[in-house]
Parts: C-alpha cells; structure tokens; sequence
C-alpha cells in the first residue's frame, strides 16, 4: 500500500534519512521504531511533503512527490504529530470537523447565508460515529486544553480518521499515556485496523508496539537495520 523507494533526507551537512527502503501492506499495523533521533518523524515528513527529499515515495498507484501535502487526505492518507496540533481556540468537537473540510463541498451563495455543511445529515451521522468510537460524546464542548493529555491525544485522532482515510500514519500516540489510558489507546487501535485502515505507527512504548505490530521496522541514524 505504502512504498519507500531510496528515501534520504538532507539537512546541510546531516544526513537525516539515509537511502531508507520500506513498504507497507494493506491492513497490517506496521511499526517504525527505533532511538531519538533515528529519522522517524523525518521519515512520516517527506511522505507528507513537508521536507526535500531524494528517492520515491508511492501510496497505491500516486507518486507522492507529485501530491501537494492539502490534497493527501483525498486520496486516503492521514495523520497525528508527535506534539499535539490541536487548535486551542476551538472546542472538541469543532476540533476534529476540521478533519472533514477538504471532503465537504460548499459555495459562494450558501456561504452568504451561512449554510452549515456541518448539519447536513450524513455529516452529523459521521461526526457522532467518531465521538462514540472514541469516547469522546461528553466532551463535544470542551477546549482541549482544559482535558486530559490522553484525551487530547484522542481527539486529534479523531480529526484524521473522520475523514475516512485508507492509510494512517501515527507519530508517537501513546507517549504521555498513563497505563489505563495506553490499555484503551491500543483496542482503539485495532478497532482502525478492524474497520480496514491501515497503520503505520512511530512509538517508543515497545510494550505497546510489540503487542499490536504486525511488522515492525527498525531505524538507526537514519537508516534501516531491521
């Protein structure tokens, strides 16, 4: 589903990723680990265009090269950052509708009076779905900063799989997790892969990773080693 082609990233003098080879196979949790400062979350950029790089990254038949990074929830791909990325101005559930405007269609005339693409039917159906997937209902009104950091870690989850996505890439979902809250993360996750996403996970937990991986690749300074 997923294939990394000669992948090395540069920066100046540092070779960040180092003529990495990967692939990832349809409905597998696959798992990248390795130490700080392997080129993981590096890795999780250039596929999202964030970086310069040289070599191919392929999802399904697209070059991603050739996919500007606002068009890849199009095409199926999403994702979660190592720091959270939530909007602290906008509440839960407004948060993760986010993850639905690149799929919503709207125009000039119904913008001037203030049609809510958010009340269409399905979209509510959609939205209600990803709350009771994660837990999430009774906290639609809150600012995120005023939660938990485990569930705040929820919902930016639930911002990249409202969109329906076919492949999720998840840098370090359970760090700051305590014990209870990593026990819930990981049903969840095979709950994604049960509903036939398929994900690709950087995590340092190889309690967790060891648990739930169905392949694991392992990276040291910036390049393969397993």
């Amino acid at each position: 589903m997923l294939k990394i082609e000669n992948l090395t990233v540069e920066f100046g003098n540092l070779i960040a990723v180092n003529n990495f080879n990967m692939e990832v196979k349809e409905g597998e949790i696959h798992a990248l680990i390795g130490p700080n400062g392997a080129g993981k979350t590096t890795v999780f950029n250039a596929i999202y265009n964030f970086v310069n790089y040289k070599g191919n990254i392929f999802f399904l038949d697209y070059n991603l090269k050739k996919i500007p990074t606002h068009n890849l929830v199009n095409i199926g791909l999403s994702r979660t950052y190592q720091n959270l990325s939530l909007f602290p101005t906008l509440n839960v559930i407004e948060n993760i509708q986010l993850g639905l405007y690149r799929k919503l269609k709207s125009n000039f005339i119904k913008d001037i009076f203030g049609f809510d693409v958010f009340k269409n039917k399905n979209v509510k159906e959609k939205i209600q779905e990803v709350l009771t997937l994660l837990n999430l209902t009774q906290y639609i009104y809150y600012y995120p900063s005023f939660l938990p950091y485990g569930t705040q870690k929820l919902v930016e989850l639930g911002r990249a799989i409202i969109s329906d996505p076919k492949f999720l890439l998840l840098d370090e979902p359970a760090a700051g997790l305590n014990t209870e809250e990593k026990i819930y993360f990981r049903e969840i996750l095979r709950k994604l892969r049960d509903r036939g996403i398929t994900l690709l996970i950087v995590e340092h937990d190889m309690e967790l990773i060891m648990d739930i991986s169905d392949y694991i690749t392992v990276m040291s300074f910036g390049n393969k080693i397993s």
